[in-house]
C-alpha cells in the first residue's frame, strides 16, 4: 500500500464505524496560553473534553499535522539521527466524546490493524496502566480483560505512569492509555531476544505505533486529579510509523513519505543515501525539517526572533546547517523541496498547496539571509584565539545564539585545529538562557473556581453591548510579578482577542450599579471567552450587569471593518495573489500584513485609498450570515484565510457581494459610512513576500488632516505666504546646496592648509611619527580626509585627532599599515582613547573613530597617545 492509501485506508474505516471525518486544525494553536503548537490530535478538542463546548459530534476521526519541538513533548534532537522520531509528523486518530469507551476502541483498533491492514497478530505487543499507589490509581483491569480476548497474555504488558498515563502537558486532560507496538525484528533476531523485553526500551525496530487513551481526568495546579464531566476516547496512530511497517522498512525515512525528498537531495548533493551515516543523517533532517517549516508558514506563522517564529526559523536553519556542513550546499537549496511536498500532499493538505508560491520564497529568504550569518560567524570563528586550545564556553554559546551554530559544528571546527571546547561552560551559558527566558514568560495560573454550574459560557456581542449576567467560575493568576483575576460568565458581550481584534474592555457592575470593577481584556481559552480584572466583586454569586466601552468597540469596528475593504482594495489593484498574513485592529488604528513580493507604490498606495473612501462614501450596509454551512460559503466564493480552523457552520462578513465578502467572526460597523474616512500612514516589509500597511479612520483619520493643514499652514507662514509651495520649497534646496558647495570649497582649502601646518610637527618616538593634536573643523568627512592625506604622505604615522563638533566631543585614530604589521591596533586604541570623554567606538585596524559626552576629556587624550607606542 501507498502512503495515500495507508491513510484512507483508516479515514474510510472509521467513517464506516459512524465517526465524522473533521479537518486538520492548524500547527500554530491560537486561543490556548498552554501551547504553542499542536502537539497532539486531541489539541482542537481539548474544549470538549473538558465539557467547555458543545459537543456537535460524538464520533470523530481525522489525520492531524503535529509538531513536536519545544516543551513536553520535544523530539528535536533525535530527528534525523534515530529512524522513527520528526518534527511535524501526522497523527491518524479516532474521538468518542462521552460515546463509547475501552470496549469499542480496542476492539476496533485490533480490527483495523490485523484484518484491514493485515499485520501479523504475532508481531503485536500491546501494554496496559499498571496503576500507582502515589497518585491513588488502580491498574487498568478492564482494559486488559478486553486485550485478553484478542491477544495472548504473553503479548499483553503492564506499563508505568510514564508509559501509560497519558497527559497533554502540566494542566489539563489526562487519563490512563493502552499502547500498541509492533515488532518488526527479523525471525532470527526475535529468536535470540524476546520482544516483550524491547517494548518502550527505545529499541529502533520495536516501535509503539497506535495509543489508546482512556480520557477521565482533568489535572489541576495543585497535582491533583479531577474526574471530567463524561469519559472519552483519544487515540492517536503516527501515520510515517504505520507507513514503516505495513511497507516493511526498517527506518521512516524509508518510506514513500521520505524517499522522494531524499533521492531529490541526493541526486542535487552528488551524494547516494545509504552510503555514509553522516550524509544520511543530513538528508533526514533535511526531509524531515522542510515538512515541519513549509506547514507552519502555510498555516501563518513566518519566521521571526520571538515564540513560534523563532522555534521554525530554528527548525529551518538546522536543516541549512546540515546541508551546508554535511553535503556542500552552500548555495540556498532548501526551498526547492517545497514543489515536492506540495505535490506530495495534493488532496490531503491543500493548503501548502495552495501557497506553494509564497512558502517557498520565504524559505529562500531565510535561507540567504542564514546563511550570510553561517559565514560571518565562520570568519568569527577563523580570527579567534583559543587559550591553551580550549575554546570558551561563552564563545561557543555566542556562535549558536548569534549565528545558528550547533555546539557539534563548533566542536567540529575546533578539532580542525586541535582545540576542544569548554562544553560545562557552554552548558551553563545556555541554562541561563533557557532559565531567563522562562522566567521572563511564566504565568502562574490557578486552577477554577466555581460560582456557578452551567454546561458552557454565551457570546451575545454581536447584538448586545450589555446585558445581564452571572458569574459561572474565575480563577487567579500572576505573570510578570502582577496578580489578575480571570472571570467566565454565563453570557458575555465582550469581545473576546480573535482574528486580529483586539479584546473588549468595559465593567462588570453589581446589579445595583452602584458598585463594579473594570474589565481590562478579554481574551479566548480553549473556546472560553476570560475576562480580566484586577479584582474580585465582593459578592460573587450575584447577577451582574456586563457593560462593554461602546466608544472604544466602535472605533474598533471602523478599524476592523475597513480591513475588509483594504483586503479587497489590495487584491484589485495587486492581484488575487494577495491574502491576508496577519492583523492588528484596536480603537486607534489598523495594521494589515499581507502577501506581495515587491513594494507597493505611491501611485498604487493612492489607487487602493481611493477605492476603500469610494466604498465608505456607498455607505454600504452589512450582509452578516451566521451559521453557514462552510461549504456552501467557500461555493459563494467567500475569502477564507489560511492558519484559520473553520467549524462546520462559519459566519459571513460582506460589504457588496461583488466587493468583499470574509468569513469572520468579528465585530463590525452596520454600513461603510460609519468608518467616516481612510488614510494610509504606512507601507513597509515585515518578511520575505509579506508586506504591511498600517491605516486610521474614523476620528484619527480626521485629525491626521487637520494636523496636515495645519502643518501646511505654518510652512506657507514661514514661506512668506506662497502660492506656489513646490517652487518655494525647490528654491531653498537650490540655495542650500550652492552653500553647501561654497562650504565645502572653504572646507577643504582649510584641510590643504591644515596638512601642510601639521606634517610639519610631527614628533618621533621610537620610530614611530607621532601627531596628536586638536583639530577645529566642523565636518567628520573633513577630518577623515585629512587624516587619510597624512597617512599618505607621513610614515609610520600615528594620528590621534580630538574635535568638538555641536558640543560633541570627537576623537579619530589613524594608523599606518607598518605599524598596523607590528600589532598597533587603532580600533583597540580609540575604545581606550573614549574612556576619557566617557564614550565608545571602533573601527579598523588602521582607521576608527570614537565619540562620547564629556569634552573636558579631550585634553587628557592627547596627553595619553603617547602611551600606546611601544618601548624600545
Amino acid at each position: 500500500m501507498t502512503a495515500k492509501e495507508i491513510r484512507q485506508a483508516f479515514l474510510n474505516f472509521f467513517e464506516q464505524k459512524q465517526h465524522h471525518l473533521v479537518a486538520s486544525a492548524p500547527i500554530l494553536v491560537k486561543n490556548d496560553p498552554t501551547l504553542m503548537f499542536t502537539n497532539a490530535g486531541m489539541n482542537q478538542f481539548k474544549d470538549l473534553f473538558l465539557g467547555e463546548a458543545a459537543i456537535k459530534y460524538p464520533r470523530v476521526a481525522d489525520t492531524q499535522r503535529c509538531l513536536r519541538v519545544s516543551g513536553k513533548h520535544n523530539d528535536l534532537e533525535e530527528v534525523g539521527i534515530d529512524t522513527y522520531h520528526h518534527t511535524m509528523f501526522e497523527m491518524l486518530g479516532n474521538w468518542s466524546f462521552g460515546d463509547y469507551f475501552k470496549k469499542d476502541a480496542i476492539a476496533w483498533s485490533w480490527e483495523l490493524l490485523t484484518e484491514v491492514y493485515k499485520i501479523p497478530k504475532e508481531k503485536l505487543y500491546v501494554t496496559y496502566f499498571e496503576g500507582d499507589e502515589k497518585e491513588g490509581l488502580e491498574k487498568d483491569q478492564e482494559a486488559y480483560d478486553l486485550w485478553k480476548q484478542y491477544v495472548d497474555e504473553s503479548h499483553i504488558l503492564p506499563g508505568n505512569k510514564k508509559d501509560n498515563f497519558w497527559e497533554m502537558g502540566e494542566t489539563g486532560p489526562c487519563g490512563p492509555c493502552s499502547e500498541i507496538h509492533v515488532d518488526c525484528r527479523t525471525d532470527e533476531e526475535k529468536v535470540l531476544i524476546n520482544g516483550a523485553t524491547l517494548v518502550n526500551a527505545d529499541h529502533p525496530q520495536v516501535i509503539e505505533i497506535w495509543n489508546n487513551v482512556f480520557m477521565q481526568f482533568n489535572r489541576l495546579k495543585d497535582g491533583s486529579l479531577q474526574s471530567l464531566p463524561a469519559k472519552h476516547v483519544d487515540t492517536g496512530m503516527g501515520f510515517e510509523r504505520l507507513v514503516r511497517v505495513l511497507q516493511e522498512k526498517t527506518s521512516n525515512y524509508d518510506t514513500d513519505v521520505f524517499q522522494p525528498m531524499i533521492q531529490f537531495i541526493a541526486e542535487k548533493s552528488g551524494t547516494p543515501y545509504g552510503i555514509d551515516e553522516k550524509t544520511d543523517i543530513a538528508m533526514r533532517v533535511m526531509a524531515d525539517h522542510i515538512r515541519a517549516i513549509s506547514f507552519v508558514i502555510a498555516d501563518g506563522q513566518l519566521p521571526s526572533n520571538n515564540k513560534a517564529g523563532y522555534v521554525i526559523r530554528r527548525i529551518l536553519r538546522r536543516a541549512v546547517r546540515y546541508a551546508y556542513t554535511f553535503l556542500n550546499f552552500k548555495e540556498p537549496f532548501l526551498n526547492q523541496l517545497v514543489p515536492l511536498l506540495a505535490e506530495q500532499f495534493k488532496g490531503v493538505f491543500e493548503e501548502l498547496v495552495a501557497q506553494q508560491d509564497f512558502v517557498q520564497k520565504v524559505i529562500l529568504e531565510e535561507e540567504v539571509s542564514f546563511l550570510r550569518t553561517l559565514s560571518t560567524g565562520i570568519q568569527r570563528f577563523d580570527k579567534y584565539q583559543a587559550t591553551d586550545g580550549i575554546v570558551e564556553g561563552n564563545f561557543a554559546f555566542e556562535l549558536s545564539d548569534t549565528f545558528g551554530f550547533p555546539i557539534d559544528l563548533t566542536e567540529l571546527m575546533s578539532r580542525e585545529k586541535g582545540w576542544s571546547v569548554d562544553l560545562e561552560a557552554y552548558e551553563q551559558a545556555l541554562k541561563k538562557q533557557k532559565d531567563d527566558s522562562r522566567a521572563a514568560t511564566a504565568i502562574d495560573t490557578g486552577d477554577w473556581v466555581i460560582v456557578n454550574t452551567d454546561d458552557q459560557s454565551e457570546f451575545v456581542g454581536y447584538d448586545d453591548l450589555e446585558i445581564e449576567t452571572e458569574i459561572l467560575k474565575y480563577r487567579k493568576v500572576k505573570a510578570k510579578g502582577k496578580e489578575q483575576y480571570q472571570i467566565v460568565l454565563r453570557q458575555t458581550p465582550f469581545y473576546a482577542e480573535s482574528g486580529g481584534q483586539v479584546g473588549d474592555t468595559g465593567r462588570l457592575e453589581d446589579h445595583s450599579r452602584q458598585f463594579w470593577v473594570d474589565i481590562t481584556d478579554t481574551k479566548k481559552e480553549n473556546g472560553l471567552t476570560v475576562h480580566f480584572t484586577d479584582l474580585l466583586p465582593d459578592n460573587l454569586e450575584g447577577k451582574f450587569w456586563a457593560v462593554v466601552d461602546e466608544d472604544k468597540r466602535t472605533l474598533t469596528e471602523d478599524n476592523h471593518s475597513a480591513t475588509h475593504l483594504l483586503h479587497a482594495a489590495l487584491k484589485q489593484v495587486l492581484g488575487q495573489h494577495v491574502n491576508q498574513k496577519g492583523s492588528l485592529v484596536n480603537a486607534d488604528y489598523l495594521r494589515f500584513d499581507f502577501s506581495h513580493f515587491s513594494k507597493v507604490t505611491d501611485e498604487e498606495l493612492a489607487q487602493i485609498e481611493v477605492i476603500v473612501n469610494q466604498k465608505i462614501r456607498e455607505n454600504i450596509k452589512l450582509k452578516e450570515q451566521r451559521n453557514v454551512p462552510y461549504q456552501d460559503a467557500i461555493q459563494s466564493g467567500v475569502t477564507a484565510l489560511f492558519g484559520e480552523k473553520y467549524g462546520d457552520f462559519v459566519r459571513m462578513i460582506t460589504f457588496d457581494d461583488h466587493f468583499s465578502k470574509e468569513l469572520c467572526g468579528g465585530t463590525h460597523v452596520k454600513a461603510t459610512g460609519q468608518i467616516g474616512s481612510f488614510k494610509i500612514v504606512s507601507e513597509s516589509a515585515v518578511a520575505a513576500g509579506v508586506r504591511r500597511i498600517e491605516a486610521i479612520t474614523a476620528d484619527k483619520a480626521e485629525q491626521y488632516f487637520l494636523d496636515q493643514r495645519r502643518e501646511l499652514g505654518h510652512l506657507k507662514a514661514l514661506l512668506n505666504g506662497s502660492k506656489d509651495l513646490t517652487a518655494s520649497v525647490q528654491a531653498l534646496l537650490d540655495e542650500n546646496a550652492r552653500l553647501k558647495k561654497e562650504i565645502e570649497k572653504t572646507t577643504l582649502e582649510r584641510v590643504g592648509n591644515l596638512k601642510n601646518e601639521i606634517v610639519h610637527h610631527v614628533r618621533g618616538i621610537n620610530g614611530v611619527n607621532l601627531i596628536a593634536r586638536h583639530i577645529d573643523l566642523q565636518s567628520a568627512d573633513a577630518i577623515k580626509n585629512l587624516a587619510f592625506s597624512l597617512k599618505d604622505m607621513v610614515d609610520n604615522l600615528f594620528l590621534v585627532f580630538t574635535t568638538e563638533i555641536d558640543a560633541k566631543p570627537g576623537i579619530t585614530v589613524m594608523l599606518s599599515d607598518h605599524l598596523v604589521k607590528k600589532g598597533m591596533n587603532a580600533s583597540n586604541i580609540v575604545r581606550e582613547l573614549g574612556k576619557e570623554i566617557q564614550g565608545g567606538g571602533g573601527g579598523q585596524p588602521f582607521y576608527a573613530t570614537a565619540g562620547g559626552k564629556n569634552p573636558a576629556g579631550l585634553e587628557k587624550v592627547l596627553e595619553k597617545a603617547e602611551d600606546f607606542i611601544p618601548k624600545g
